[in-house]
């Protein structure tokens, strides 16, 4: 199956080249990027421009003006600009583990979305690894024991590697948890609830719940991708949560209901 990455991102071009060096050396080689971009200045599509000639998967770049936080729409423009018939949400701040990619295909299943966990850099860990250009992608264990004792990382438990089973299934319809940052779908479930919301615009937050909550009332199901494909989260300042009572509003209206399809989402770019 074709698989595409879909990169949302904003602002951060020295963790988005350390995303796109981790993508250069994944396992999987037969997967596309998009990098989905909510109005970033020129040096993010300078640096996109400068790879896409050299590394070994289709590169794209796909931009909006800045407008606030609008990462439904971009990630729906996104979606809409691939044929892959599998698609894999992330976010620019992400650096994946090498296998990662093929973690998603190997567990990907007809009637289900997979989600998956994350290891929190602290601010030392990210600025070392960003200055010094350390590819986070292909530490040992041993390396990554010894930044947790120093308390650069919140934990080590997504590192372990643990197979497909049933287990993965036990909790078929939840969606607490559950972040774009590491999600990925089945392009024609994603199509068929419309994408995701653009009702979430100018707030940060729950987008993804939303989406979440839509494919599950849709009868598409949870299945976990933890213990199989972790992403190292470089640290960041939080985000500006003004506005985020309209977002809760919103989600609590759609949790009330049966709803599936969102009212502007990406059919209007198909």
């Amino acid at each position: 199956m074709r698989i595409a990455v879909i990169v949302a991102t904003y602002n951060r071009p020295d963790a988005l080249a350390a995303l796109l060096d981790a993508y250069e050396e994944q396992t999987d080689r037969d997967f596309e990027v998009i990098i989905a971009d909510d109005g970033s200045t020129d040096e993010v599509r300078n640096l996109v421009q400068s790879r896409a000639g050299r590394v070994f998967f289709p590169l794209s770049h796909i931009w909006q003006e800045d407008r606030g936080f609008r990462a439904a729409r971009i990630r729906n423009r996104a979606l809409a600009a691939t044929g892959a018939g599998y698609v894999i949400f992330t976010d620019g701040d992400c650096v994946p583990a090498r296998d990662f990619v093929a973690s998603h295909r190997r567990l990907a299943e007809p009637g289900y979305f997979l989600a998956g966990n994350r290891v929190l850099l602290g601010p030392a860990l990210t600025e070392r690894a960003l200055r010094q250009k350390i590819p986070l992608h292909a530490w040992s264990g041993a390396q990554w024991f010894v930044a947790r004792a120093r308390g650069e990382v919140n934990r080590l438990l997504p590192l372990l590697r643990l197979p497909d089973g049933a287990l993965r299934k036990s909790r078929p319809g939840r969606w607490q948890g559950v972040k774009t940052c590491n999600l990925s779908a089945w392009r024609s479930d994603l199509v068929a609830v419309n994408g995701f919301d653009e009702a979430y615009a100018g707030k940060w937050g729950l987008e993804d719940s939303d989406l979440v909550i839509r494919l599950l009332h849709a009868g598409v199901k949870h299945k976990s991708a933890r213990f199989a494909a972790p992403v190292f989260h470089l640290w960041h300042r939080e985000a500006d949560k003004r506005g985020f009572e309209e977002n809760q509003r919103l989600l609590a209206e759609l949790l009330a209901s049966t709803r599936t399809r969102a009212a502007l989402g990406v059919e209007q770019y198909l």
